[in-house]
Formats: C-alpha cells, structure tokens, sequence
C-alpha cells in the first residue's frame, strides 16, 4: 500500500466514522429528512380508501350559509346530537371545544338586558342545559384542546389495564387541558383530547399521539375515545416493552390491537379525501328530515363532528402534502384501526441504519482504494439503489419504515473518498498550481493559465468589452459610523452578494476597490450579447440589495437603506496582463473604462442607480430605458447621452412602462421647450414611476433641476429614449 493509497484509507474512514457518529446522535435535520422520505413513499403509495362506518358531519360552507355563522347556538347541536342518535350513530364525537357558556342562549342574551323581571329568566330556555339533556345517556364523546394556562384537567371516562411495567409517563405530556362545562363533561360518555401534534414545530401531521399524561394519569384522544365508546369498552389494555420503563408497543381498545411508538403516538398512513367521508351538517339538520341515503351512512358509524370551512381556521397538512380539515385526520385514525393498514417503525431501525453505515462505509473505502474509482462509483451506486429498494419493499409489504439514507450516505462517502484519492495521486501537480495562484487570479483567468502556455506573459489585446463599474452610496458617512471590523463584515456581505451576479452572467471580476466594483466582459473569453448581459447582472444586484435591505441583513435597521450606483459602457479597451513581470494582474485600461467609471458618478447626480451608455444602450433592444440626457463626465470633451435602466424585458413589454415612455416623452419635450405644463408632467412622472422600480421617482425628483441636459439635446421626437424600442411601438405611444 503506498502513502497516499494509506492516507486515502485514514481519511474515508474518518469520514465513515463522523458519518456514524452523527446518524447515532439522530439531529434534527435528519429526522426532517427521514419524515420527507416517508412522506414521499406514501405519496407514491397512499393508503386506499375503504368504506367503513366511519362519517365525518361537515360544519361546511353551505351549513353555514343555510343555518348561520359559527357558533351555532347549542339547542341546533342538541338537535343534531338527537337526530344522529336517532339514525343508529354508533358514537357521535365532536371536534369542538365547549368551554364557554353558549352566548347565544336565551337566558343568556336576555341577562344582560336592563330591567328584565328575573323570574323571566328562570322560564327561559339555556341552550347549555338542553345540549347537555340531549347528550345524556347518548353516545356522545367531547373534545378537550390544550393549554398552558390554569391547571384544569378533565375526568377520564375509562379505565386502564397495563401488561408489564406502568407506562404512565411515555406518552406526551398534559400541563393543562382547555375545561369542558361542567354539564356536559359530566352527561357525556366519551372525553378526549384533540391535539393532532403537539410539541412538534412541523406544519406536517405524521404521528397522532393516542395518549397524554400529566404523570399520573393518561388521557386518551378523541379518535380513539369514539372508538372505545362505539364498541362499549370500559378499558384501555396498554402493552409495555418488558426491559424498557415508559415505553409503549401496543394499545388494545375492544376487538382492536394497535401498534404504537414507545410514546404512545400512531404513525398515520393517510388515504386521500375523498368527498365520502364528509355528509354535510345540513342535510342532517334538515328541516324535511333525513334522506335515507344519509340515514344508511349514518347507522352503525363512528361520526365525527368538525369543520371544513377555510374561515374556522382548523386546516392540517397530510404526508401526502394536502391540506385538509383536523377532524378529518381523527376520522382516519379511526378507519386505519378498523382497516387493519398500520405504518411502524420497529426498535431495531436505528440501530440496523447505523451499522448499515458503518458497514457499507468501511467497505466503499476499501473499494475505492485499490480498484478504479469508476468501479468504486458502481458499487456504491448499486448499494444505494439496493438500499432504496428494500427500503421501498419493506413499506409496500409490510407498512415498515426504514430509511434508505444509510447507504445513500455510503455512496456519497465513496464518491468523496475515490475524488480525494485523484486529487492526492493524479491532480497533485495542478491543484500545486491552483493552489499558489487561487488566492490572487480570478476562476477565469486562471482556467486560462491551465490552458495556455503564453498566457503568463505581459502585455494585452484590443477588444469590444462592456465594462461596469459599482459603487457604494454613502460609504464614507457609514465607515465613519462603524468600527473597522464592521465595515469589514459590511463589505464583505455586499460585495460576494453583488459580485456573484457578475460571475452568473458570464463577467469577468476586474478588481474590488475599497467599496467599489469593476467587472467586464467579453474577455479573456468572448461572450454574446455582453451588453444585455453586463445590464441583467446590474438588475440582478438591484433585486438582491433590496432583498439584503428588506432582511437587515447588514444589521444597520430598517431605517437604513443602503444604496449602490452601477455605470456600465461598451466601448474599445487594451485587456490583458499588467504590470512587472514578477507580479501581474489581469485587467483592462482604456477609454472605455474611464468612461464606464464616470457613468457610475453621474447616477449620483442623476438620483437613479443604473445607467448606460448610448452605446450600450443600442445593444439592449428588449430592455426598458429611459433617457436620461446629455451629462458631462469628468476628463471628457463632449457631453454624453445617458440612459436609465428600467427593467428587463418583462418590464418592457409591460403596459406600465409603455405609459411611463409616453409620459417621460412629452416630459422631455415640455423641458425642451420651456412649457408651463412641465411641473405638472413632473407630478404625474413621480407618481407613474413608483409603479416601475422603488429609485426611479428620485429620478424625477431631480429631473426638474436638470433641464439644461435636455434642451441643449438635438430636438427629434422621443430623443433617442425609444431607442430600445421597436418603431410601430414608438408611435403608438406617442402623445
């Protein structure tokens, strides 16, 4: 074994061992990507839907416009108590909290009238008193939600038998449940809690917990509650694991055993919704009666009352990624049990996931050392899809949830382990190379010193380039309010957020100085359309400092808008390596560079952030502009026409921007020509452009104050601002 076939070895076997290590401490992140993975078998394979005498009473839409918004009175849900009752429901459960007094009550609402004879009261009917009458001797199990306030917890209407150790304190803890009037806790026959997930910050509804504790007595849920009730069980049969204290495998209730997690919680294998779970409250509630259709779905059912109305706010996520009301997922823990159709996750699962990465690890590494990588990639590829497999088979088959991420993990070490061998053996020379010059050659450039035997030479070549040029707005007044390790830390977040976009676009990194950018393009490769594409980095940093300002990522406050200015021209520049010749940068000089430069200025006093030159601009057909005038730049003879970069296409082919062009034109012909009607255009101008982008009305705001830069321009009809713009467009836009 030679050096570095041993240093290979260390490593990936350090790496199998972190990997271990970490799949031993089960991190959160991993749990989320083990539920995804489950989440998506069951996608693939949802649970079918079975008819079985389970029916879910919907408080839907067409109940609440027929009958009135939420909270019905109780005397309606009386009726709806004794007219299911009436119909043979096996249990009647509601997915409603009845903590409070019914508002709607007559005794109630009359209390609070001045002057009423208090003997009137007391023949008034209570609609609490007539709800709990009705639910007396019926088959009726209430719901209670959780809380943290108070220390009520509500009776339990069961007994409970343990085989083995107690498991009192597996399951979730109860702090405190929201309380049940007392009327109706003491007529009702079933208490459960409602809580779907609690404690788990995941939207997603994957384990439904059947019991809670508050240590010293369990409190089962609604689902299995209505469950217990319809059989007419009096007792819950908990199985404990014979060597683990607190630690649950199976509950019986009646005629039906459920496996369960050591805290007592159902991992639910959702079915679709499908219209016939639900009957609508309506049609029970019919004042003609009951269509005997509904009257054979209801006989013999576990009935579930809930809501699937959007505005009551009682709306879950599925694994299968749906949407729908909480008491559905009650009634489909109530149609896996009596389906038979359970999802498990077996004690052993962590641990054969464990060594399967320990195993499978070691051997990838071993592998990959001393055959060909491409062999090593095979294997690891075929594990992985053998890995999925099974994983895939054992929950088809068996309802058993493996994870297939193990061996998945041994792939990528493989891969890891077999690139870290070529660059120790094959890409020693190269990465030498890399690694001498990466810290001061951009990826570009130092492609092309891997590629060229004369690109170490100096000297350089004329070309077309776009050149752009970035500036910090402010910089000096915000250095002076930060510590130097601020403006670091400031400096450093802006300029990788910024520069990135010009490395997207195909650019060229020139240099960052102090606070500022240069980049080009069209060199050392040549590059299509690089105007087009220097203007949609410019709009891309436009859209990520605003989204860095929206977020605070500079820690500033939200009072504290940073602002940049991007000029950008097109033009002739001499690119190429300069300086001595034992040390060297790659860059361009030339007019074109002092130009683009003097662009960036000019966006201060023009009040925009994006500029062009006419040069550039007539390059960006399909790009919105807007003319910005004939500006003097710095060391240059001539006046230059600039323009304002707007938008991209989307932008230009919008109706907003077509109406901003026709506004700005007569604007600029009304600067030209002295016009009274110019203050008025200007106002109309501020308002229109804030529809554009957030920095085009301060480009109007100081457009008043730069007439000069308009009427001394050559007098034609949309003054080049149309440039961009096709020639029948221009003239269904003009005034």
């Amino acid at each position: 074994m030679t050096r570095a076939q041993q240093i290979g070895v260390i490593i990936g076997l350090a790496i199998v061992a972190a990997f271990t290590m970490l799949r031993a401490s089960d991190p959160p992140l991993l749990r989320q990507i083990r539920d995804v993975t489950f989440d998506e078998y069951q996608r693939i394979s949802p649970r079918a839907f079975e008819p079985t005498p389970v029916r879910i009473i919907d408080i839907d839409e067409a109940s609440l416009k027929e009958f009135g918004q939420w909270p019905w009175p109780r005397d309606r849900l009386a009726l709806l108590v004794e007219r299911l009752s009436d119909l043979g429901a096996a249990a009647i459960a509601f997915d409603v909290l009845f903590a409070e007094p019914d508002r709607l009550s007559p005794r109630t609402v009359m209390r609070d009238v001045a002057g009423v004879d208090p003997t009137l009261l007391s023949r008034l009917p209570d609609n609490d008193e007539l709800f709990a009458q009705a639910i007396a001797g019926r088959p009726v199990v209430l719901g209670f939600g959780l809380t943290t306030e108070g220390n009520y917890r509500p009776p339990v209407k069961a007994g409970f038998a343990f085989t083995g150790e107690s498991p009192v304190n597996a399951p979730p803890r109860l702090d405190a449940a929201t309380p049940v009037r007392p009327q109706l806790q003491l007529n009702a026959t079933g208490l459960g809690h409602i809580s779907l997930n609690p404690g788990n910050p995941s939207a997603v509804v994957r384990k439904v917990p059947l019991f809670l504790t508050d240590g010293e007595q369990l409190y089962p849920n609604l689902a299995i509650e209505a469950l217990r009730v319809a059989q007419g069980a009096s007792t819950y049969v908990l199985a404990a694991a014979p060597e683990a204290p607190d630690t649950l495998t199976s509950v019986k209730i009646g005629e039906f055993v459920i496996p369960v997690t050591a805290s007592g919680e159902l991992w639910l294998y959702i079915s679709p919704d499908v219209p016939q779970r639900y009957i609508s409250a309506g049609k029970i509630l019919a004042p003609q009666g009951v269509d005997p259709q509904v009257a054979a779905a209801i006989e013999g059912s576990i009935v579930f009352v809930g809501t699937s109305s959007a505005g009551l706010q009682d709306i879950r996520t599925t694994a299968l990624g749906q949407n729908v009301p909480g008491v559905s997922m009650h009634a489909q823990t109530v149609e896996q049990i009596l389906t038979g159709h359970f999802l498990s996750r077996p004690d052993w699962a962590d641990g054969l996931e464990i060594l399967a990465i320990a195993i499978l690890g070691t051997l990838l590494v071993v592998l990959t050392t001393f055959v060909s990588p491409a062999v090593a990639l095979a294997c690891g590829l075929c594990l992985t899809a053998l890995a999925l497999a099974a994983s895939w088979f054992a929950f088809s088959a068996w309802g058993l949830l493996l994870d297939p991420l193990a061996p998945i993990i041994a792939g990528s070490i493989t891969h890891f382990a077999a690139t870290s061998f070529r660059i120790l053996v094959i890409d020693r020379e190269r990465r030498a190379v890399r690694r001498a010059f990466g810290q001061y050659l951009s990826p570009s450039l130092l492609f092309r010193i891997e590629h060229s035997r004369d690109a170490m030479r100096l000297g350089g070549d004329d070309r077309e380039l776009t050149v752009m040029f970035v500036d910090v707005r402010g910089f000096t007044e915000l250095s002076e309010r930060l510590q130097p390790a601020e403006v670091v830390r400031f400096l450093n977040t802006l300029l990788d957020a910024l520069s990135r976009h010009v490395t997207a676009n195909e650019g060229t990194l020139d240099k960052f100085i102090g606070d500022s950018i240069m980049a080009f393009w069209n060199a050392p490769v040549d590059v299509k359309n690089h105007p087009a594409k220097a203007v949609r980095a410019a709009l891309a940093m436009r859209e990520t400092l605003a989204s860095l300002n929206a977020s605070d990522a500079f820690g500033f406050g939200p009072e504290y808008q940073v602002g940049i200015g991007v000029g950008i021209h097109t033009g002739l520049a001499c690119v190429g390596n300069m300086g001595a010749e034992t040390r060297f940068n790659y860059s361009a000089v030339g007019d074109a560079v002092n130009v683009a430069a003097r662009i960036e200025s000019a966006c201060k006093e023009v009040g925009f952030d994006i500029l062009v030159s006419e040069t550039t601009a007539g390059e960006l057909a399909h790009f919105a502009l807007l003319d910005a005038g004939l500006l003097g730049l710095k060391g240059k003879s001539s006046r230059a026409r600039l323009y304002a970069v707007v938008g991209g296409e989307h932008v230009r082919g919008s109706s907003a921007f077509a109406e901003m062009h026709r506004i700005h034109t007569e604007l600029v012909a009304a600067l030209r020509a002295h016009s009274a009607e110019t203050r008025k255009l200007l106002n109309i101008a501020k308002l229109k452009s804030a529809e554009l982008t957030a920095t085009l009305p301060q480009f109007y705001s100081r457009l008043g104050r730069r007439a000069d830069h308009f009427r001394d321009s050559p007098g034609n009809d949309d003054d080049g601002i149309g440039a961009a713009l096709p020639h029948e467009t221009k003239l269904h836009l003009e005034p």
